[in-house]
C-alpha cells in the first residue's frame, strides 16, 4: 500500500521521474528520479560518467529520455528541443557560455528575444528598440547587483571571463520564470570572479528562483547549496543536506563507498 499524500507539502518546480537515457548499449541514465523545489539551489554532483550532464539534457530539452516523465509545476511535459524548454521557463547556461563576443551587452542579454521600437517603426519597418533594450539590460544587471558592468554597449569580447558568465547568469535570470540551470559556472574562472557567480547564485535564491548548479567544485557547493543531488552510475544515489554532511561523507556517497537509506535523505526542501 503506498503512502498517503502529504496535501500541504511542497510541488516541486521541476521533476524527473524514472528517466531512463541509452546512447546505444550505454545507459547514461538509469531509472533516475531527479527534483527541484521553489526558491532553493540544489546542487548537482558526482563523478564523471556518473549521468549529471545526461539528467540535465533530459530536463531542459537537449536530449529526449527514452522512457520516464518530465514534470513542471506538476504537469508532465515533453520537451523536444531547448527552445521549447525555454519558453516554459528553463534557462540553462552551459560551460561553454553561448553568448556572441562581437555584440553588446544588450544585444548578448536579449539574443533571440529581441525587442523591436512601438508603432510602424517596429511593426513594419522592423526596427530594434536598441534604448530600450540597453535600458532593460542595465536595470536586470542592477537588480542582480552586477555593479562592474555600466555599459550595457560595451561589447562581450572586451569582458573578463567573469564578466561573461555574468552576462549569461542576468539572461537566464532575466527569461527564466521557473528554473535556472547553471553547468559548472566557475570552471574556467579565478577565486574572486567565481565568488562573484556565487554571490549571483545566492541573489536568484533571494528572489525566490530555484537554481540547479552542476559543480564539480566541492567546497561552492556546500558554500550556497541547501541541498545536494548526488548522482552516481546514472541513478540518483542519494539527496543529502550541506548542513549535515561533510565533503568526504559526499565524495564517499559518489563513488558508493558510503549508502544512504533513504528514510535518511533530504528529499523535501530545507526550511
Amino acid at each position: 500500500m503506498s503512502a498517503p499524500v502529504d496535501q500541504d507539502a511542497p510541488r516541486p518546480v521541476l521533476e524527473g521521474r524514472a528517466l531512463v537515457k541509452t546512447y546505444g548499449r550505454v545507459v547514461a541514465l538509469d531509472a533516475c528520479n531527479f527534483a527541484v523545489y521553489p526558491g532553493e539551489v540544489l546542487a548537482v554532483i558526482g563523478d564523471n560518467g556518473a549521468g549529471k550532464s545526461s539528467l540535465i539534457k533530459c530536463l531542459s530539452g537537449a536530449e529526449v529520455a527514452n522512457t520516464g516523465e518530465v514534470l513542471l509545476d506538476g504537469k508532465q511535459v515533453s520537451f523536444r528541443r531547448p527552445i521549447e524548454a525555454r519558453a516554459a521557463g528553463i534557462e540553462t547556461v552551459y560551460q561553454t557560455l553561448a553568448v556572441a563576443p562581437a555584440l553588446d551587452i544588450a544585444s548578448n542579454l536579449f539574443l533571440g528575444r529581441e525587442v523591436r521600437k512601438p508603432g510602424v517603426l517596429g511593426s513594419v519597418f522592423r526596427m530594434l528598440d536598441g534604448g530600450g533594450m540597453r535600458q532593460r539590460a542595465k536595470d536586470q544587471m542592477s537588480s542582480l547587483g552586477i555593479g562592474t558592468l555600466q555599459n550595457m554597449a560595451q561589447p562581450v569580447e572586451t569582458l573578463s571571463g567573469g564578466q561573461r558568465q555574468a552576462v549569461s547568469v542576468a539572461r537566464a535570470a532575466a527569461f527564466g520564470s521557473k528554473v535556472v540551470i547553471l553547468d559548472e559556472p566557475t570552471a574556467a574562472l579565478g577565486v574572486r570572479e567565481s565568488n562573484q557567480v556565487l554571490k549571483l547564485i545566492e541573489r536568484l535564491r533571494e528572489r525566490g528562483m530555484p537554481v540547479i548548479l552542476i559543480s564539480h567544485n566541492m567546497p561552492q557547493v556546500f558554500e550556497v547549496a541547501d541541498r545536494i543531488h548526488v548522482q552516481r552510475l546514472g541513478r540518483r544515489a542519494a539527496v543529502v543536506s550541506p548542513n549535515t554532511i561533510g565533503i568526504t561523507d559526499a565524495v564517499a556517497i559518489m563513488t558508493g563507498a558510503l549508502q544512504v537509506p533513504e528514510e535518511e535523505q533530504v528529499l523535501a526542501p530545507v526550511a
